[in-house]
């Protein structure tokens, strides 16, 4: 069950990667770049605050943050709570391009809601938010069960299930 679902997790990142790429092109962005200011729309961040919630590395928000800086879309603010770790904010450029996407996103949305049906679409989400807590939480009780992990088991093989 573990291998299937991750092989479907896996398909489903490929999908809405190239689905977000082709909604972001038309607003000027790239899926990463929007990820990264989506992350920032409601409250500036700092860089690994950003990572931890999109669940990638410190390292590479801070290479996509420092892009969407030089291009106009987001700066940097102090960080009362931080001296060193400023705060990542959208530009009102960066909120623009964002806001170009939104027509986008919405009609996806709409097609996925008809295709899939209200309750089903809803179930999904849940059901993702529960493996991402349980995966969350096996992390916190045992870090090293999921991060000593042999090499070839980070892409499971398909089984029988």
């Amino acid at each position: 069950m573990l291998s299937r679902t991750a092989l479907g997790v896996f398909r489903l990142n490929g999908q809405f990667l190239a689905i977000s790429e082709e909604l972001a092109k038309p607003a000027g962005l790239t899926a990463a770049w929007w990820q990264v200011l989506g992350a920032v729309l409601r409250e500036p961040l700092p860089v690994a605050g950003i990572a931890r919630s999109m669940g990638i590395t410190r390292q590479s928000v801070q290479r996509i943050a420092d892009l969407l800086v030089a291009k106009g879309l987001a700066e940097y603010a102090p960080n009362p709570a931080h001296r060193r770790a400023k705060l990542l904010r959208p530009t009102e450029e960066g909120r623009g391009a964002v806001d170009r996407i939104g027509p986008g996103h919405a009609a996806l949305a709409a097609r996925l809601t008809a295709e899939l049906g209200d309750a089903a679409f809803a179930e999904t989400v849940r059901a993702l938010e529960r493996l991402a807590s349980a995966l969350d939480a096996l992390e916190s009780a045992a870090p090293s069960a999921t991060s000593s992990a042999a090499p070839s088991a980070a892409v499971p093989a398909p089984a029988p299930e």
